[in-house]
């Protein structure tokens, strides 16, 4: 965790500074409080025999800003728990929490950033895995500048299990071009890497795998060593357990565009627009 004081005054508003603290449960905010120049708050979090988790914060909140970063997994269901017992769900402040304005942070511009450092030059063909998550698709491709965009086309088999499809054909121009492979998170990388095999069968010269969450379920990370895309991006919204690092993995940081969001929210700035290419 990181030391020294705990509370930072940033600048806000012409009337007023802020006082500002980051606090997270077991999945403490590091690489956060390292862009802000904040020390993560002391607590103590514990698990009791009935598994009943207390959490007690060193110093008073009263006053301040208190900005709760907290990770879901690798046990999303505790997580989740400690981050509600944290902002304290038994406050009278809690009822219509979910009625205030709730911004929706996107990873788009780290993916699009880092697929525009490290590929530049090439031909760009933003691919959706499935025809239902093509607008997404097309959010992406704009981010690139307005690329070419494909979609894989499924159907079902009546020969398999009902719930599972199987990939028909490639939509769209992926002929001799770096295909980026859209997707909101990666599991067990079984859709994932069967769409990469359809782009290598459509004559995809390379295939780039994106997607912001690395949720990498066994055998995702087997999987996608094997299926020939040259690089597979994630953020680290998710930890990656060590066991699940392949040198075709890339872990793009989130910090500086929470770092971002915490700033104009004590500058009373406009998230919307700050997050607008």
């Amino acid at each position: 965790m990181s030391t020294g004081s705990s509370t930072a005054t940033i600048a806000g508003t012409p009337s007023r500074r802020r006082r500002v603290m980051l606090v997270g449960g077991r999945s403490y905010p590091e690489q956060v409080a390292e862009h802000l120049d904040v020390a993560i708050t002391p607590q103590s979090v514990h698990d009791l025999a009935n598994g009943e988790i207390v959490i007690r914060f060193e110093e008073p909140v009263r006053g301040a800003d208190v900005f709760v970063v907290q990770s879901v997994g690798p046990a999303p269901t505790k997580s989740l728990a400690e981050t509600l017992i944290m902002v304290d769900t038994h406050a009278d402040q809690i009822q219509g929490f979910f009625d205030g304005p709730v911004d929706h942070l996107l990873a788009q511009s780290l993916l699009a950033d880092h697929i525009v450092a490290s590929h530049s030059g090439r031909d760009v063909t933003v691919v959706s895995p499935d025809a239902g998550r093509v607008r997404p698709a097309e959010k992406r491709a704009d981010h690139l500048g307005g690329v070419p965009l494909a979609f894989i086309h499924k159907a079902r088999d009546p020969k398999v299990l009902p719930n599972q499809v199987v990939a028909h054909r490639v939509v769209g121009d992926v002929e001799g071009r770096l295909c980026v492979l859209v997707d909101d998170m990666i599991d067990t990388a079984g859709t994932t890497t069967g769409a990469v095999q359809q782009l290598f069968a459509a004559g995809a010269g390379h295939v780039v795998v994106a997607a912001p969450h690395g949720v990498l379920s066994d055998p995702a990370a087997e999987r996608l060593f094997r299926c020939g895309a040259c690089e597979v991006v994630v953020t680290n919204t998710l930890e990656v357990p060590d066991d699940r690092w392949s040198p075709r993995l890339t872990v793009l940081s989130i910090a500086p565009l929470i770092e971002r969001a915490i700033q104009q929210i004590i500058e009373d700035g406009s998230l919307t627009s700050s997050f607008e290419r």
